[in-house]
């Protein structure tokens, strides 16, 4: 049996955090005049916090002032809002139990990763854990999942990597691995249409399948 890397978004795809992350912005931006919609918001999730904030913002100082207070609200409530999707732990335990590596690209922090993964039940489940501190390139550019793929030691054509939004598709692509949406996170059908995925997921379950079809 082929060995292959299967790659994964975290946030809206892995985990169902998004009402943490619209809560933690809320909190964020309160009694300022400037302040995103959660529509504006959720189109910038997959990215890195401090680009999201920096269009925001009139400069540096004024984003680390924002930043802490986004993670302070973050890190209180992770455990509240945060849980996995359904069907996420059996399907990266199969992935593992088959031989296939496994690798976790997310934008999120190395702290807040390893926190979320903790708190549902998934650390030590991946090979590789490529987060925002770890390339100075980030997603929609294919520099983090170039990396992972380096990490497992696996080459992109036996690749796939599973996100929910169009900056993953878009860094999948880039990078040469095959890209499956995840229908579940906040970003709509015709939203990432615009990334072309080659695969259209609605649950988790559906992975074995997909990787069954592949020809390499």
């Amino acid at each position: 049996m082929s060995r292959h890397a299967l790659l994964f978004d975290l946030d809206g795809t892995l985990i169902d955090s998004i009402g943490l992350l619209l809560e933690s912005m809320r909190f964020a931006f309160e009694g300022r005049e400037r302040t995103p919609t959660t529509e504006e918001w959720v189109a910038g999730i997959g990215t890195p916090l401090r680009t999201q904030l920096a269009e925001w913002c009139e400069g540096e100082e004024e984003v680390e002032s924002l930043v802490g207070r986004y993670r302070d609200y973050q890190g209180i409530h992770l455990p509240r809002l945060t849980t996995a999707y359904p069907g996420v732990l059996d399907t990266i335990a199969w992935a593992r139990a088959q031989g296939h590596r496994t690798a976790l690209v997310t934008s999120k922090g190395r702290g807040m990763t390893a926190r979320s993964l903790e708190h549902v039940g998934l650390a030590g489940a991946f090979d590789a854990i490529v987060t925002f501190e770890e390339t100075e390139r980030h997603k929609p550019l294919p520099d983090p999942v170039l990396l992972a793929l380096d990490r497992l030691a696996l080459p992109a054509s036996g690749a796939l990597f599973v996100g929910d939004s169009p900056h993953d598709m878009h860094a999948g692509r880039a990078a040469g691995v095959r890209t499956a949406a995840a229908q579940w996170g906040p970003f709509s059908r015709a939203e990432l249409a615009v990334a072309a995925p080659d695969y259209w997921m609605n649950s988790m379950t559906e992975l074995p399948a997909i990787v069954a079809s592949f020809t390499i």
